[in-house]
């Protein structure tokens, strides 16, 4: 039997200036699910970020505050006040090595080198515990990767970013009674190609 989800956590920067841009891929999933779930998010101190609770399931929504390389201080905090596990935590970020419209859904793994994921984990003493990875696609040379996770997606990249979201939050049943494995094929699944206009 897989952990119930106490948690999620979507992660991203604060401030309006970094609000469009594709590192906040984790925060653009948070809002909706919490719109869709009638979740209110508002200021927390003790946990450095923005909070809701669905009171029915005793579900934590979570957005640090506390930009992208400390997000670990809020998600410690958040988990050793209510007691959550690792296991039942679900964190949804922006990828590098998917491309817009893709995303995984996956217990543990590497970090791939995201800040965000590396103080989560750092703070927590564990990689185990669920990720959505939202693809943003690769500038291609990997110099200019602060530069491109800091700017908006082109309008084209917008869409599918937005359809990937969509499509997850169409699993968010399924998530919600705790079946990852029906969660995982259906959020792994490649989209289906746009159809062609016939001549």
């Amino acid at each position: 039997m897989q952990a119930a989800l106490r948690l999620i956590v979507g992660l991203g920067n604060p401030g309006t200036e970094y609000t469009e841009t594709r590192h906040n891929a984790g925060f653009w999933f948070c809002e909706r699910l919490a719109r869709e779930i009638g979740v209110t998010l508002s200021r927390e101190a003790r946990f450095h970020g923005l909070a809701g609770n669905s009171r029915p399931d005793n579900l934590w929504l979570l957005q640090p505050q506390t930009f992208m390389n400390r997000s670990g201080q809020s998600v410690g905090a958040l988990m050793r006040f209510y007691r959550i596990e690792p296991a039942q935590m679900l964190v949804v970020h922006d990828e590098l090595d998917l491309p817009p419209g893709q995303m995984r859904l996956k217990f543990g793994g590497g970090l791939g080198g995201h800040n965000g994921l590396k103080d989560i984990s750092a703070h927590l003493g564990t990689q185990d515990y669920w990720r959505l990875r939202i693809g943003i696609g690769h500038p291609g040379d990997r110099n200019e990767v602060v530069d491109y996770v800091l700017k908006p997606p082109r309008k084209e990249e917008a869409g599918e970013i937005d359809a990937a979201i969509d499509r997850a939050l169409l699993t968010w049943p399924l998530l919600a009674r705790s079946d990852f494995n029906a969660a995982t094929q259906r959020i792994n699944a490649r989209p289906a190609p746009p159809k062609k206009e016939e001549a």
